[in-house]
């Protein structure tokens, strides 16, 4: 009984221990892609609007943004979002564009792991046009 409870209280500890730590986002079209880079935030002044990250996976390169629910909550779903993977000169691959107050949006594959690249986040509300693009990755 008393190796049940022990690990039962370990278990618990465990789970506690990652209360409020954020998933990771899966790709529905590739899921075994990860993260590359680090994440840039779309701002509104100092407010955080969205996150947008960049991501590689089965061959292709993938941008992602996502709009935090604080900014929905004090402004609303009136806005779009576009998000494309980004290659020198300023060219746009896997361009998507969102449905009006939608909260997240992948990008299309891009097929450009041989270039440098950077994901770019783009959130069009009635009022405002805001955008962040992840550092280049190459």
């Amino acid at each position: 009984m008393r190796k049940i409870l022990a690990a039962v209280a370990t278990t618990a500890a465990a789970l506690s221990m990652t209360a409020g730590i954020a998933q990771a986002e899966t790709n529905p079209a590739c899921p075994s892609a990860t993260q590359i880079g680090s994440t840039a935030y779309v701002k509104n002044g100092s407010t955080t609007v969205a996150s947008v990250k960049q991501y590689a996976g089965c061959g292709r390169n993938y941008s992602y943004v996502y709009v935090w629910d604080s900014w929905i909550s004090s402004h609303g779903r009136d806005f779009t979002l576009r998000t494309y993977v980004q290659t020198r000169p300023n060219n746009s691959n896997g361009y998507r564009t969102g449905a009006r107050g939608q909260q997240e949006l992948w990008s299309g594959g891009a097929d450009t792991l041989d270039k440098c690249t950077r994901a770019h986040g783009e959130v069009d509300g009635s009022s405002y046009f805001l955008f962040a693009k992840t550092s280049e990755r190459c």
